[in-house]
């Protein structure tokens, strides 16, 4: 499987977790997906087999509110059975809606309070720096979440103390729970501030696989200071109607046409050498 093909199922797995439970956040599920697919497939040494490994990386959705994008990727690379995805945000269910690690192999840690993640995701990356440990910490925040304070603060840390190995990638989808952001709370210049707070800064397409992994491998190379990359996305990726419409934060695709319509759409994007796997002919 590529990453192009691991996004594909993502987006599929999101929509039908969010139909099948009347959930939320399919817009932000379909936003980041890419950003997940090239972590899980290409860059992160995270796997079933060296789960316990303390040298393995470790990956934080700080946007906990997509976690379905979480539970979808872990899913399709084998850290537990894909028929499970379909009790998401179901009563008893351990596939909560804000991702979870309680029960859940390959979750480092439960988030949702925005702010969070990333702070935890410096704590760790601070951690491989005083052992000396190989392992990098990636983190995946929103946008809307950097209107928090202690996202800021978490930026003078990494700075300060150097911590090369710690990650941040925004998906910039420049909408938040209600509105634009620019119209809560302004980011701009966005990528600017990030540099004057010392850190290492990629602004590039979140959707192209291409330049998202140059940005996670050029990372690698900084030995000084933490890496931002500002991956530049549309809510709603992949399903026309759900695109840069806010309405879908919050919304599920409802039996009939908004289902049956994502799903078309969909499947005329799906990749050569994938099955739908809510399809008959996948079974």
């Amino acid at each position: 499987m590529n990453s192009e093909q691991l996004a594909w199922l993502i987006r599929r797995h999101g929509v039908e977790m969010t139909h099948i439970s009347h959930g939320s956040h399919i817009g932000s599920v379909l936003s980041v997906a890419d950003i997940v697919a090239v972590l899980y497939n290409d860059v992160a040494n995270i796997s079933p087999k060296n789960l316990n490994d303390e040298n393995r990386d470790r990956v934080i959705l700080s946007k906990g509110h997509a976690g379905a994008a979480i539970y979808a990727a872990l899913a399709e690379k084998g850290f537990f059975d894909k028929a499970e995805l379909k009790t998401h945000y179901a009563d008893g269910s351990r596939f909560s809606g804000h991702v979870s690690h309680k029960n859940i192999p390959g979750v480092e840690f439960s988030t949702g309070s925005l702010g969070h993640g990333g702070c935890v995701a410096a704590g760790m990356a601070l951690n491989a720096k005083l052992d000396k440990k190989p392992y990098y910490t990636y983190a995946i925040l929103g946008d809307g979440e950097c209107d928090e304070g202690s996202v800021w603060e978490m930026a003078l840390f990494a700075n300060h103390f150097k911590l090369n190995q710690l990650v941040i990638i925004i998906d910039h989808n420049k909408m938040q729970s209600l509105d634009f952001c620019e119209k809560t709370l302004s980011l701009s210049p966005f990528a600017e501030k990030w540099k004057a707070f010392g850190w290492n800064v990629f602004d590039i397409d979140g959707h192209s696989h291409a330049q998202l992994k140059e940005a996670l491998e050029e990372a690698k190379r900084v030995v000084d200071k933490p890496t931002v990359i500002i991956a530049n996305t549309i809510k709603g990726k992949g399903v026309s109607f759900m695109e840069q419409d806010i309405l879908w934060h919050y919304r599920f695709p409802h039996e009939g046409e908004e289902y049956d319509g994502a799903v078309k759409e969909l499947n005329l994007a799906r990749p050569n050498g994938v099955l739908d796997p809510y399809m008959e002919e996948s079974k």
